[in-house]
């Protein structure tokens, strides 16, 4: 089918130009300010803006193995609701992929449920358990990276050989930094909030130690390294200096270290993830970081757990909190809006630097699927969780007011949301 999104401000090339994308066969045809064809389908976006779909390297999407916190079809569906069209799966599930034979029951549900782009993690050890390397030969053309996330690989051998391997197959290991010695039960930020309401704390070593070891390999081994949500500003230090020296190494960080500090925390699950909320100086140091390139893109690190899981207090909720569908108009709201970066940043993060640095996803052009997101800058509303198309509704933005909706997301030309309160979208997705 042929048709045409016209009137909307779209992001070309760095920055918005009001124009015409033309799709025809699921692909963008033209993008252009050409008067459409007599008999054309044309949709007006008059008042909205076009970028490409979003990007998220780091999402828990729970199946297989743990279906009633999420599943391929609930977590993409969120995923287009909040106007991505690539997301990255880790890999603590249930089998964990560390093989070919446990890797096809990911495989197969994605093929059968994704709405949009789903790609699956490989672990790095077998069972993420750090005791055994994963079969990387059997499974490194079905993966977009290597990591055992929600765990730290506690051996430096190991860790060592991995990024050997993993170089070899010119993949990348994708790292939950955290050494567990230094962990001493903690569950929140070792600082003034756990020591004013009594909390075990987790201290900000237990991360960045890790991100130093790293770093020392990827000097040995040559490996492409990224470190997963990071949270503290020696982290961030640690990356900004290896990228002076030219070491592959990229990082990201994700919107709740961006907007909330240990000093939001309130005695309820919804708050408690891992890494936890900082400091003010760590949050500081990670807009810098945002600011001078050292942090490459945000990510959500999506995960979702029970109500009965997220329902027992910051001592002992699940960790992990969602957010696919509540990035984007979080960032813009409290980034964008506020001037402390640009819409055009945000894009960046959000699309084209993780898209350039795992070879994911595709851009607004011509002769590329229609892979793109709609969006209502000036909508504003407040975030409910029940309105949610996760499963998981734990989230520590409920009760936000935001700007910025999304109304349409294309995937390869056929819409994976939509608005069904907006007129002409509803007709506009009824016809395709």
């Amino acid at each position: 089918m042929k048709y045409i999104l016209s009137n909307a401000k779209v992001f070309l090339q760095d920055e918005f130009v009001k124009t015409n994308v033309f799709i025809d066969n699921d692909k963008i045809s033209n993008i252009s300010a050409a008067a459409p064809e007599n008999g054309s389908v044309v949709f007006d976006l008059e008042g909205y803006v076009i970028f490409p779909g979003l990007i998220d390297v780091h999402t828990h999407l729970r199946e297989p193995g743990f279906f009633y916190k999420e599943t391929i079809e609930t977590g993409s569906l969120a995923a287009a609701h909040g106007g991505f069209t690539t997301i990255c799966a880790m890999p603590n599930l249930k089998p964990v992929p560390d093989c070919k034979e446990t890797l096809e029951p990911q495989l197969d549900a994605i093929r059968k449920a994704a709405r949009i782009e789903v790609l699956p993690y490989g672990a790095i050890t077998k069972g993420e358990k750090g005791l055994e390397l994963a079969d990387f030969d059997e499974i490194y053309q079905d993966v977009c990276a290597f990591s055992d996330d929600g765990r730290g690989v506690q051996n430096d051998e190991m860790m060592r050989e991995a990024m050997k391997i993993v170089k070899k197959y010119d993949k990348i290991v994708a790292a939950h930094c955290e050494v567990n010695a230094l962990l001493h039960g903690g569950y929140i930020h070792d600082g003034a909030y756990a020591a004013a309401h009594g909390h075990k704390g987790i201290c900000s070593e237990s991360e960045w130690k890790q991100v130093e070891r790293d770093l020392e390999l990827v000097r040995e081994t040559g490996c492409d390294y990224h470190v997963c949500h990071i949270s503290t500003k020696e982290s961030v230090e640690l990356i900004r200096q290896a990228k002076k020296e030219g070491l592959p190494v990229s990082c990201e960080t994700a919107p709740h270290y961006l907007v909330f500090t240990e000093m939001d925390l309130q005695e309820d699950g919804r708050f408690k993830m891992n890494p936890p909320l900082r400091s003010k100086a760590d949050q500081d140091a990670l807009l810098a970081g945002i600011e001078d390139g050292t942090i490459d893109m945000i990510a959500t690190d999506h995960a979702p757990h029970t109500l009965e899981e997220k329902s027992k207090g910051l001592a002992h909720s699940m960790m992990g909190v969602v957010g696919l569908e509540t990035a984007f108009p979080i960032l813009y709201t409290e980034l964008v809006k506020k001037g402390i970066l640009s819409l055009e940043k945000l894009i960046s993060l959000m699309h084209t630097n993780p898209a350039k640095r795992f070879g994911i996803g595709s851009p607004l052009a011509v002769g590329m699927p229609a892979n793109l997101t709609v969006y209502d800058l000036t909508a504003s509303y407040t975030v409910d969780p029940e309105t949610f198309l996760s499963k998981g509704r734990s989230t520590p933005f409920a009760g936000r007011e935001v700007f910025g909706k999304c109304k349409l997301t294309l995937f390869q030309g056929k819409p994976a949301f939509w608005d069904k309160a907006d007129t002409t979208l509803d007709i506009f997705a009824k016809k395709l």
